[in-house]
């Protein structure tokens, strides 16, 4: 098992960037095998879609060797191997709860949560293509141009709701799903993780490659870099205290500072899947002492 998990890992990825854009093809090749269900209808729902896909995990994660040679590789299987065995310790300690990842648009949610599913052998749900599907339009952009972010919120809501019936999945929410009391309610039947990435290095990221796919950034002339730092600091004033709410903090910062960078961006979306089953692992363990430390009282209670 760990070996096949080191294969499927062969190489690190160049960078976090990088990894996102491998990913949201991961996204369009998928979205197929999902299938269609609307929810302003009720035709049907993220529960049934899930039920008929099943508990079956991602396919192991592919990459190619890079020119690093030996020591690429042999960095590679380490980090799989450390994965692999971090997970099972998580498992352990999960019950099959499930996780979602939330934070700023551009943190790397899709990213990192396809390799949680993939180590926990959770399936992986992207939200913001679950509520695509759910109203029949290709893209966030669209729902938001067509008819309204409220309108996108609505549907936000239902496929959250739907997804908090089931288990041992990995779901990356849209940026904005933290500002909904509803949502947090259905977060909370699982376990909540917030990748909190600078603004500084979200707004390089998302002006390289570029805000017509994200709606409350997209403006039609400026610095792209000073626009998006602008509406980004705009967001994450307003929902900084909504990303707080998770049961688990992800910082970049402190994950690059551990492993001696300068720059978030040297970190690897590996790198930041190993540090939040870290946290995860610490949270659950807590989680599980306390439960227990309850349970011990109320019987010590019982015999009084």
């Amino acid at each position: 098992m760990e070996a096949g998990v080191g294969m499927a890992l062969q190489s690190r990825a160049a960078g976090f960037g990088s990894a996102r854009r491998r990913g949201a093809m991961c996204d369009a090749g998928r979205s197929s095998r999902i299938g269609s269900f609307r929810v302003a209808d009720q035709l049907a729902s993220p529960a049934a879609a899930v039920r008929a896909r099943g508990s079956k995990p991602l396919a192991p994660l592919r990459a190619k060797k890079s020119s690093g040679g030996h020591e690429n590789l042999h960095n590679s299987v380490d980090d799989a191997l450390l994965l692999k065995r971090k997970s099972e310790d998580v498992l352990f300690h999960m019950n099959g709860r499930c996780i979602y990842l939330v934070g700023m648009m551009g943190s790397g949610k899709s990213t990192v949560g396809k390799i949680l599913a993939e180590v926990l052998g959770y399936s992986f749900f992207d939200s913001d293509k679950l509520v695509e599907q759910a109203v029949g339009m290709p893209s966030v952009a669209q729902i938001f141009k067509v008819h309204s972010e409220a309108f996108f919120r609505d549907n936000e809501s239902s496929v959250l709701r739907d997804l908090s019936s089931m288990r041992r999945l990995v779901v990356a929410t849209g940026g904005g799903a933290v500002i909904r009391p509803v949502n947090w309610k259905n977060m909370k039947k699982g376990l909540s993780v917030w990748l909190d990435v600078p603004l500084e290095a979200l707004a390089r990221r998302i002006a390289k490659v570029g805000t017509a796919s994200r709606p409350l950034l997209d403006q039609p002339s400026g610095d792209p870099y000073t626009m998006a730092f602008s509406k980004l600091s705009t967001l994450a004033e307003q929902r900084g205290d909504a990303y707080a709410n998770a049961d688990v903090r992800v910082s970049l910062e402190e994950i690059a500072r551990k492993l001696g960078h300068d720059d978030v961006s040297k970190l690897t979306p590996i790198d930041i899947a190993l540090e939040s089953l870290h946290k995860i692992e610490s949270f659950v363990t807590e989680d599980t002492i306390t439960d227990s430390q309850t349970e011990s009282q109320a019987q010590w209670i019982q015999t009084l």
